[in-house]
């Protein structure tokens, strides 16, 4: 007699940001979103919780291409040497990872997201419009993304197509000040197109009632505040481009998804694919897998606020997930590298995968958690590295001044302190190091787990 399954119920789905290879990660970015999510994810386990741990490759951005250009070889050549160098990375350092997508190896993913769209498009949530595109003046390319910079609408800084770094706004050559063509260097000049359209007002008040609950940073509030004073945007989900999924609406033209709308159609189906295995790629079927999702936490940097926040809930909301999962975003400010702020561009970086292989990785994870920043920017040293080495090392071989004895019980107090700092609900990794290398020497299990927690190692 077969025994069926019971569906699973009450996970929280823990989303790490999807680097693009277009150059491998360096310190800075794991400071940031990708060894976080690690910490929470191992701690929600240690507590007995049921956890998808998710992250991917996120090849489709046109940084890609443009990187691709820059170096002079083949896209998918590139792709592969910097992929590799990210899986390396991540491997060394650990990530425990329960679903990890890579768009270039995934046959199913690439048929899916697009069915998704029509499927979306079919039910009305998403509809095909005129809508306005800009296109270089020069050589006629639509300019989103890497392909437009201009001054953000908002704050005024620098910017290119995606997101202000400065105030973590939605930026397009459609609102940027005087956009000008990074391909060509010319102006934007402006025409319009059939496109499917996500219009964001239409789900203003599931999105809104979401926010007021929602864990959120101060400056994810500020680019609420100022939308839902201002008005949601039109978001086009796919457009004529020379990078990106494939796509063909009514009108058969051929067209590419918009890559920040193809992760949030991403995350729909490689989750529910996840959580049920050959679920039909339909929004409402994979929406319906998702109802086992009770909580959803994203992690980033401070520069995709408006994405994380805004787009890919709505984009989960029109398939007919509701926005009210979505727990909270940890986010961080930038890390610096002996001042001045890691810089792939300028080769001002210490590449994580060579790290790694240099260092004890337990070690770099307790010191990347330990110098986190999280709610201002932190500065990496070799001096500071080397010295919380030195104080680790004593730590855990019992040598290091001033310790808890075992069996104190100041030191079972700051071990709970500390797997308490790692919980989604009251994230603080400084914190959580800060216990462990208190708690540590007194032997106790909680010290022991969260040690375990935050090195990735066995203690």
């Amino acid at each position: 007699m077969q025994h069926s399954v019971p569906a699973r119920t009450g996970v929280k789905l823990v989303i790490s940001p999807q680097p693009t290879p277009n150059g491998p990660l360096h310190v800075g970015h794991l400071s940031g979103p990708f060894l976080a999510a690690d910490l929470a994810a191992r701690a929600a386990r240690a507590a007995g919780e049921d956890v998808v741990y998710f992250c991917g490759l996120d090849p489709h951005q046109n940084y890609s291409l443009a990187r691709a250009d820059q170096l002079g070889m083949p896209v998918p050549d590139m792709l592969k040497v910097f992929g590799d160098r990210i899986h390396r990375a991540m491997e060394l350092a650990g990530f425990d990872f329960d679903l990890f997508s890579d768009p270039t190896t995934d046959a199913d993913y690439r048929a899916a997201v697009p069915e998704l769209l029509t499927g979306l498009l079919a039910s009305g949530a998403v509809q095909e419009k005129e809508t306005p595109v800009a296109l270089c003046s020069a050589c006629k390319r639509t300019l989103h993304h890497v392909r437009v910079t201009g001054s953000c609408g908002i704050c005024g800084e620098g910017a290119a197509g995606g997101c202000c770094e400065g105030c973590g706004g939605f930026t397009s050559a459609l609102n940027l000040v005087d956009p000008i063509s990074s391909c060509c260097d010319a102006p934007a000049e402006f025409t319009t197109a059939v496109l499917p359209v996500l219009i964001l007002e239409d789900l203003r008040e599931p999105l809104r009632e979401a926010w007021l609950t929602e864990q959120l940073p101060a400056w994810v509030r500020r680019v609420l505040d100022h939308y839902l004073r201002a008005g949601l945007p039109e978001i086009p989900m796919a457009y004529e481009t020379d990078w990106g999924l494939p796509w063909r609406g009514s009108s058969g033209a051929q067209l590419r998804i918009d890559v920040w709308c193809e992760l949030a159609l991403g995350y729909l189906y490689t989750i529910a694919r996840h959580l049920r295995p050959g679920v039909q790629a339909s929004p409402a079927a994979c929406a319906a897998a998702w109802e086992a999702i009770s909580e959803v936490w994203h992690f980033l940097g401070m520069d995709n606020s408006f994405y994380n926040a805004v787009l890919v809930p709505a984009v989960l909301a029109a398939a007919g997930v509701s926005p009210a999962k979505h727990a909270g975003i940890i986010s961080n400010q930038f890390y610096r590298l002996d001042g001045l702020k890691f810089s792939t561009s300028r080769d001002h970086a210490i590449w994580a995968d060579e790290f790694l292989a240099a260092e004890d990785p337990a070690v770099v994870r307790a010191y990347l958690a330990w110098d986190r920043p999280d709610h201002h920017g932190t500065d990496f040293t070799t001096a500071s590295f080397e010295a919380f080495k030195e104080h680790l090392g004593a730590v855990l071989d019992g040598s290091a001044a001033g310790a808890y004895r075992a069996g104190s019980p100041l030191a079972e107090l700051d071990a709970e302190r500390g797997l308490r700092a790692l919980r989604l609900e009251s994230f603080d990794p400084p914190l959580a190091v800060r216990c462990a290398l208190a708690a540590y020497p007194s032997g106790g299990e909680s010290a022991r787990v969260l040690m375990s927690c935050i090195t990735g190692a066995e203690h």
